[in-house]
């Protein structure tokens, strides 16, 4: 199994899995909470047919990587994220981001810059700003994420089932976008992840990432359900598209937050036709 060390935790090493098959154009997918990087299989398969390197990797804390007690910021989770682009030495990459995962982009591409980067795919995203603030009205209560984190607290398994029900929009779409057995698999994936990572997690989907925004250079598409019930259409991916001048939004009719299984054609039929298009201008 291939691990890359980012840091260190007291005496132990902080180590990220991550797979890395196939040739050409190098994509680099980042998972969603509370999940890790098995959760791309139906986008992987379609990007290795079509010709694509594809490498996925655990966020710290989830999947197989390695569970520290701190690090679950979005400086952090990009630092974890460069030195991977750095350590493989990938160049026109292309960055895809899945909810949470999407953080990683945008935080990146604010302080790193493009220099690596061909392109990006927000699928689900939580930027510009998901807290609300005198100064960002359209935002969510705090509340809601203080009862997240005291649902953590109190039974983190018994909020997986909860939060799985609102990713997959379950009982809407039980037995026709997504089985019982794919729902468990996820269900299962988030119970492995490290409770700490789960808990300090939700602070980190309050990052306000609209400095990022105006920094990011390269086309960017984003995909996402009109009914996410995880980070509502509205607050993320509608409000997000025109502050980005290379921006495209697809929104997907009817879907739920976790679009890359529920919808996985439509996700990568849109992934597949962007990456083949022309590079736009940068800014």
């Amino acid at each position: 199994m291939p691990f890359m060390t980012v840091g260190a935790e007291n005496t132990a090493p902080i180590d990220l899995y991550y797979e890395d098959h196939g040739a050409g154009q190098p994509v680099v997918l980042i998972h969603g909470f509370p999940f890790n990087g098995a959760t791309w299989e139906k986008q992987t398969n379609a990007l290795l047919a079509a010709g694509y390197r594809t490498i996925t990797y655990d966020r710290r804390g989830f999947g197989n990587s390695s569970q520290p007690a701190a690090g679950y910021d979005y400086d952090t989770f990009a630092a974890d994220l460069d030195v991977l682009m750095t350590e493989l030495d990938l160049r026109n990459v292309i960055l895809i981001g899945h909810s949470m995962g999407t953080g990683e982009v945008t935080r990146y591409l604010g302080t790193y810059g493009s220099n690596r980067v061909d392109r990006a795919v927000l699928l689900a995203p939580l930027a510009p700003f998901l807290l609300k603030t005198p100064d960002n009205p359209e935002g969510l209560d705090r509340s809601l994420f203080d009862g997240f984190q005291q649902a953590i607290l109190a039974d983190r398994f018994a909020f997986l089932t909860s939060f799985c029900d609102n990713f997959f929009n379950y009982a809407d779409n039980k037995g026709r976008l997504v089985s019982e057995e794919a729902y468990r698999a996820h269900w299962d994936i988030g119970a492995r992840a490290s409770a700490i990572g789960t808990y300090q997690s939700v602070d980190a989907w309050l990052t306000d990432f609209r400095p990022d925004v105006p920094r990011i250079d390269v086309p960017v598409l984003i995909v996402q359900g009109d009914q996410d019930r995880v980070l509502p259409y509205g607050v993320t991916g509608q409000r997000l598209q025109p502050m980005l001048p290379d921006g495209r939004l697809v929104t997907l009719k009817g879907a739920p937050h976790g679009i890359p299984w529920t919808n996985a054609d439509e996700v990568n039929r849109a992934i597949l036709e962007f990456v083949v298009a022309p590079a736009m201008a940068r800014r």
